[in-house]
């Protein structure tokens, strides 16, 4: 799989696996320009989503259409987001081999809108170890992104059964029990623009109070929502990106 690997002189925390998302930053290199996280003494590995970037089809951004008007749940966000989870233990594996991470350690994980996704999914299903996350401007499974699917276009969605089987087991507040599960659970940071009108806030409040409520008190530091005022869906605009980076940095030195 394409990665970009951001490598501190000085290394003192377990690596951070990155995804970027399906708008801007839609890229590994667009992703690390906007948050590169020099102030986290960590091994940053930026990844590749399946479908883009080096793996994009022939057609590019039109290849993509065509799977988006054939079936977005089956030919879009399958292959993308649940395949981007299902990559991450090989991901893991190469970093140990390689000598980037021990084997008893915990991953940072990071990921932006469908990458944001695809975060929720691997904090449900528990195939690797992971003691951090944030999600930025996250779908919080199928559903909310064929919602933003059907904002964008005017188009009903055509749901069938696999469709539907699909946004259960990718739905993030059906499965805020396996995601706080573990002792103690993810140390999980929310970060969510108020001005996004294609993941709107109320996602992310949502998943937010769906999860506190599996945080037990003494871990409730470990959970954290922060809504950026102003903030729309493409988080490189000059206004935020600041903030954005400065949040993101303290959570992974903290955690």
């Amino acid at each position: 799989m394409p990665a970009l690997l951001r490598v501190p002189k000085t290394i003192t925390k377990p690596p951070i696996v990155l995804w970027h998302g399906f708008g801007p930053p839609a890229s590994e290199q667009a992703l690390m320009d906007a948050l590169p996280l020099d102030d986290v003494p960590a091994i940053k590995v930026y990844l590749g989503l399946p479908l883009f970037g080096k793996r994009a089809e022939a057609g590019g951004v039109e290849a993509l259409k065509r799977r988006q008007a054939s079936d977005f749940a089956s030919q879009i966000f399958e292959p993308v987001v649940v395949g981007a989870a299902k990559e991450l233990p090989a991901a893991l594996k190469a970093l140990r081999a390689m000598g980037c991470m021990a084997r008893d350690e915990k991953i940072g994980l990071f990921g932006f809108s469908g990458g944001g996704a695809a975060v929720l999914l691997a904090l449900a299903e528990h195939d690797v170890p992971i003691g951090s996350a944030v999600i930025l401007n996250a779908s919080t499974g199928l559903s909310a992104s064929i919602g933003a699917y059907e904002n964008a276009t005017a188009k009903p969605y055509p749901w069938n059964d696999a469709a539907h089987e699909l946004a259960r087991r990718t739905d993030a507040v059906g499965r805020v029990g396996e995601i706080a599960a573990g002792h103690p659970p993810v140390a999980l940071l929310i970060v969510q623009g108020t001005a996004d009108a294609t993941l709107t806030p109320r996602l992310a409040t949502d998943l937010h109070a769906a999860l506190k409520s599996k945080y037990a008190a003494r871990d409730a530091q470990r959970l954290q929502l922060i809504l950026a005022d102003g903030m729309s869906h493409n988080v490189t605009a000059a206004s935020s990106i600041g903030d954005l980076r400065m949040w993101t940095g303290d959570w992974f030195n903290r955690w």
